[in-house]
């Protein structure tokens, strides 16, 4: 078994550009969990590989609600990654995480609704453990990368997803900071429970935007607060991607994600759905065949 890093990366379409990898290419995988966001683009920084996906498409063209993340994640298992890292516009919640810094969100509260949370179902039942649903190890070297391309950042943060595409009312984002919700988006789940059941390790950087609308001092958040602080944040991920290349060990090690499937199918193998473990094939053809 190969011990190579290969690095998939789920961001915003600003978040690549053509001088970014070597020897990219553009390619479409295909997935029996429907049409992905788009084509994926795959080459290396430095010795390390690297495959992005953009999570709404080209030019922003799909809702949070309407993103396929069981079939993003599907197609970077198919291309070979070996760990996932999320990055995510955020509205923050607390005084400290300030527009322009960068949170290595450790925890998720899931207030979506209506969206595929699970590869499994009727046929082939699926249990993962989901305490701890970023890889503490991975979340470590993006935050050292992180730091390293001299971005503001918080290691840990709770990371609540709403359903969106309104941004939240004022009394739904004090409700969320008393919760201990540090950062608020649309798109951190069902991404990451997907991302468990793949058994890819998962971390999350957190692009704060702007303050959500908890603070009475403030106009509540508006798309063009958000579209001005993009920029910057996108040129401090680019940075943080090639430090993250340059930190990673050379040799990977194993992780506990990547046998979360271990002992979670507990559907008898002659009660499986052959439908639905065809489907299965790249997120869990380990245990299954």
């Amino acid at each position: 078994m190969s011990n190579a890093w290969h690095i998939g990366v789920i961001g915003g379409s600003g978040l690549y550009d053509a001088d970014l990898l070597e020897d990219a290419q553009q390619i479409t995988v295909q997935s029996p969990f429907g049409e992905p966001s788009g084509p994926v683009t795959t080459g290396f920084l430095g010795d390390v590989r690297f495959t992005f996906i953009s999570r709404h498409g080209t030019g922003h063209r799909l809702t949070p609600d309407a993103v396929n993340y069981r079939a993003n994640i599907d197609v970077l298992k198919r291309c070979g990654v070996t760990d996932i890292l999320a990055i995510s516009a955020v509205g923050s919640l607390r005084e400290a995480m300030a527009p322009g810094h960068f949170v290595a969100v450790d925890q998720f509260i899931d207030r979506t609704a209506g969206r595929e949370r699970s590869f499994f179902g009727p046929g082939c039942v699926a249990h993962v453990g989901l305490a701890d649903p970023v890889c503490a190890r991975f979340a470590a070297l993006a935050g050292d990368a992180a730091e390293a391309a001299v971005a503001d950042l918080h290691r840990g943060g709770t990371y609540v997803a709403i359903e969106g595409p309104q941004f939240s009312t004022r009394a739904e984002s004090r409700m969320f900071r008393g919760w201990g919700g540090d950062v608020i988006g649309m798109t951190g789940m069902p991404e990451a429970r997907l991302a468990r059941e793949a058994e890819l390790p998962y971390a999350m950087l957190g692009m704060v935007t702007d303050n959500d609308s908890w603070r009475d001092e403030e106009a509540g958040v508006e798309a063009t607060d958000i579209l001005a602080v993009l920029g910057a944040n996108a040129d401090k991920g680019r940075a943080t991607l090639r430090a993250l290349a340059d930190l990673l060990p050379a040799d990977r090690t194993p992780s506990p994600v990547d046998t979360a499937l271990e002992h979670a199918i507990i559907t008898a193998p002659d009660q499986r759905d052959a439908k639905l473990i065809a489907r299965l094939d790249a997120v869990a053809g380990r245990v299954l065949f």
